[in-house]
């Protein structure tokens, strides 16, 4: 097979606890391992990247820090008009990183035509994009339309919130208008295929289904450590209301009256914010623990060493923590929306999103039940290992290149 040469947009790449960039990681790394030429363009978080992968830093004025988030940049750091567009956007409450990465990344790409056969646009949908396929053949990629972000926190949102949310996601006009003009675009569920098609006016001819793929080096039953009793294991951003928190804290505070349970949630809440203010008023701080920036090796034996790992998420179009949760063999209760369902199959109990009270009852079932979980535990760790896998999601996306360079 040719060997292609690839470049990989990302406008923010979290290693960890963000979607982006546990996928930009292992698609890059098994597309190395394929033979092709990768290199990625990424602005801040900056990804951790395997050996074999190229990093083109696309520095942004980096706004959203998570030790100073929304500052206000020096007057020596604005290098030309983008960065005054950037803080200007932020300063009205917008979110300008997808235009503005898009944007930087035509610039950068512009000086490398020749370089790349086709490039790879990870969930930037800016306006640069579009620039940037008059020079190369495009393919997008999609694990969900963030129209549905919207929907669910314009919902849970009031008074002035409501409106500065509905600014804040000013930018999903523009993804869905960039998303009409690619083909293909890589998409990571049927669930996921439907809302493309259905709020960013994308033809289902036009979207490819590959799921995400799980990295069992690190995902993988770990037997000879056995499990924490009544450890509860989520990896979920504790702030946003999409991910359903708040649902699974109010569940262990109620199974907490009845039974000795512990739950680790895998992300780090904001300072005051509203889901340290939960914990607070349900009294549950020596019950349930945060922990962050933990590796790949730490979440594994982590989520391994857990008896039951929850998806609480009011909506999800793919769920890599699901899959994850899977491999490691550990019993998995997942909500029953969005793409769940076609994830985990009868892999897990599935429960009402956003009721409480059924899952602690769930919960507490699973507790009660050893002989349960282990059955459970045993068709997730099944599942993954019959359908989700990286070199597989890697080979298919090879497939997508081609069509696109063949198209052009």
């Amino acid at each position: 097979m040719e060997r292609l040469r690839v470049a990989l947009l990302s406008y923010r790449s979290k290693p960890t606890c963000g979607g982006q960039g546990v996928y930009l990681r292992h698609i890059t790394r098994e597309l190395v391992a394929l033979g092709h030429h990768v290199e990625v363009f990424s602005g801040q978080p900056y990804p951790e990247l395997d050996e074999g992968v190229i990093l083109n830093k696309v520095p942004s004025l980096d706004l959203y820090r998570d030790e100073d988030p929304f500052r206000t940049p020096k007057l020596a750091e604005y290098r030309d008009w983008i960065d005054f567009l950037e803080v200007g956007t932020m300063w009205t409450a917008g979110f300008p990183e997808p235009l503005t990465f898009s944007i930087r990344a035509h610039r950068e790409l512009k000086k490398r035509i020749g370089d790349f056969d086709v490039v790879q646009d990870n969930q930037t949908l800016g306006y640069g994009v579009l620039g940037i396929q008059k020079h190369f053949p495009v393919v997008g990629t999609i694990h969900h339309p963030i129209s549905v972000d919207r929907r669910i926190e314009l919902e849970a949102a009031e008074g002035w919130a409501k409106l500065s949310k509905r600014r804040w996601y000013g930018f999903v006009r523009m993804q869905a208008y960039v998303a009409a003009r690619l083909k293909p675009i890589l998409t990571v569920s049927e669930s996921s295929i439907a809302d493309i098609h259905r709020d960013f006016d994308v033809p289902q001819s036009n979207l490819r289904l590959i799921p995400l793929g799980v990295d069992t080096r690190f995902f993988h039953p770990r037997p000879e450590l056995g499990r924490r009793k009544g450890s509860i294991v989520a990896v979920a951003s504790a702030d946003s209301p999409m991910k359903g928190v708040a649902t699974l804290l109010r569940a262990v505070a109620k199974l907490s009256t009845e039974r000795d349970v512990n739950l680790t949630i895998v992300s780090k809440p904001t300072p005051g914010g509203p889901t340290e203010q939960l914990v607070a008023e349900l009294s549950l701080h020596d019950r349930v623990k945060f922990v962050h920036g933990i590796t790949d090796d730490e979440l594994g034996t982590l989520i391994a060493t857990s008896e039951i790992s929850v998806v609480p998420s009011l909506y999800e179009g793919f769920s890599l923590p699901a899959v994850e949760h899977m491999a490691c063999g550990t019993p998995l209760i997942a909500s029953r929306t969005g793409a769940l369902p076609e994830v985990v199959g009868d892999a897990a109990v599935m429960v009402t999103p956003g009721d409480p009270e059924e899952l602690a009852a769930t919960l507490l079932r699973l507790h009660d039940s050893p002989a349960e979980r282990e059955e459970y535990g045993k068709r997730g760790f099944d599942r993954v290992m019959e359908r989700y896998a990286w070199p597989v999601v890697a080979r298919k996306t090879v497939e997508a290149y081609r069509e696109a360079i063949a198209a052009r």
